[in-house]
């Protein structure tokens, strides 16, 4: 069931929603931009991809090195068109010129998500051939060239990002536990602009640790931010200051939220439909709204793309099969069971071969007697990454090993305090 799931969720980026930079779309609706977390995404696939017989090792570098030096080469500056600046890329490019696009922001953990598949390549592709050594070199300078320091606030912390328009957003990676653990291992992890470990330590005190269906756990409601740090970093038996004092490392508190989804969704306490043991999975996803519409005697409100969490919400009855295949290594009999139950029969194919479908939602009529109700049109290289590589991880733990080898993130998880497990082997 796996290795199908893996093969046929590959097709994304087999070339279709790809361009002759090796830029990856953000979605597969015509006249997408690219995505730059969905390249990250997409160099670490290739990996899988050559390992699981899926693509040769020859096309993989090809892509690879489109990729690397694209973004070598394009314009690093303040001007509004450009790729980058700082080191930093635009959240979303103009897919066949690479510059920016939809007045988009320049991302910080965009970027930290693009620079992650930049170094896994680079870890990968270890041969001593010419376009190896190349992979690797590109790797390191697009690493070393970000300037982390650039992009903090006043008090040191990260910033959301930046715009040509208006210079530094006004948000900043400072509350609440999120994806930005990924962020702050590689900006505290840099040989040349590195931030200091204390912004690290005053982002972990905001995090807010809840009881909920008995899992005590560090708490976020939708579940990509318990899974896409994970996609890289091992985090299983390593711990920072907050781990050792909440007594649970990273890893175990995903598996905790893991287990709190389902048991919301056994839950149920708005009564939406085909939630139960095997339907569950709240996360950023697309969905049938924004509308409000009577279902069943029951005024609900539906919506479009938004980060769907649980208990807290928000929620309108959307599933995503993404969120319950990437949680795979964190809890791999619940997600199994899942995926051969109601997901599996629901979560039915748009096409042969095409993967689970992003996302879909029972409870809003459809209007055509369809048992699933809406069902999304789109895939979008965020959701599709995970599910290969968090598959890779549970089987062969390829993305962790590699990602992990690199002495950048080992310095950068050492700065931010992890001890134990993996760490204390490595260089």
């Amino acid at each position: 069931m796996l290795d199908e799931l893996q093969r046929e969720t590959f097709s994304y980026f087999e070339g279709a929603n790809t361009s002759r930079h090796g830029l990856i779309a953000d979605r597969n609706e015509p006249g997408a931009p690219a995505s730059i977390a969905a390249v990250g995404l997409g160099l670490s696939v290739y990996a899988v991809a050559v390992e699981r017989g899926l693509m040769s090792r020859a096309v993989a570098i090809e892509r690879t090195l489109a990729v690397l030096r694209f973004f070598s080469e394009s314009e690093q500056s303040e001007a509004p068109h450009a790729t980058g600046y700082k080191g930093f890329y635009y959240h979303f490019l103009d897919i066949e010129t690479g510059r920016r696009t939809w007045q988009s922001e320049l991302s910080t953990i965009d970027t930290a998500l693009l620079l992650a598949g930049v170094l896994t390549a680079g870890r990968y592709f270890d041969l001593s051939t010419r376009d190896e050594t190349e992979i690797r070199e590109l790797s390191e300078a697009l690493y070393r060239r970000v300037d982390w320091s650039w992009a903090c606030n006043e008090v040191g912390m990260m910033r959301h990002g930046w715009t040509p328009e208006g210079g530094p957003l006004p948000w900043a990676w400072d509350t609440h536990y999120s994806e930005a653990l990924i962020l702050y291992v590689l900006a505290l992890g840099s040989p040349t602009s590195p931030i200091g470990a204390d912004a690290y330590e005053r982002w972990t005190a905001t995090f807010e640790r809840k009881t909920l269906y008995g899992f005590d756990h560090v708490y976020a409601g939708p579940m990509f931010i318990h899974q896409l740090s994970h996609v890289w970093i091992d985090f299983r038996d390593i711990r920072d200051a907050r781990n050792r004092s909440d007594g649970f490392d990273y890893f175990e508190n995903s598996r905790r939220a893991t287990l709190v989804q389902r048991a919301y969704a056994v839950d149920n306490p708005h009564g939406f439909t085909n939630y139960n043991e095997f339907g569950w999975g709240l996360t950023a996803s697309d969905g049938p709204g924004p509308g409000v519409r009577v279902v069943d005697g029951v005024r609900r409100e539906f919506f479009g793309y938004v980060a769907r969490g649980a208990p807290f919400g928000p929620d309108d009855g959307t599933i995503s099969p993404w969120a319950v295949v990437a949680s795979l290594p964190f809890a791999p009999r619940v997600v199994c069971d899942t995926l051969a139950h109601a997901i599996a029969r629901l979560a039915q194919r748009n096409q042969k071969g095409a993967g689970f479908d992003a996302s879909f939602n029972p409870t809003f009529p459809s209007g055509s007697g369809r048992r699933k109700g809406w069902v999304s049109p789109w895939k979008l290289g965020l959701n599709e990454g995970p599910m290969i590589l968090m598959i890779e991880n549970h089987l062969s733990e390829l993305i962790w090993k590699r990602f992990g080898s690199s002495p950048h993130v080992v310095r950068g998880l050492r700065r931010a305090g992890f001890e134990g497990g993996w760490l204390e082997a490595s260089a």
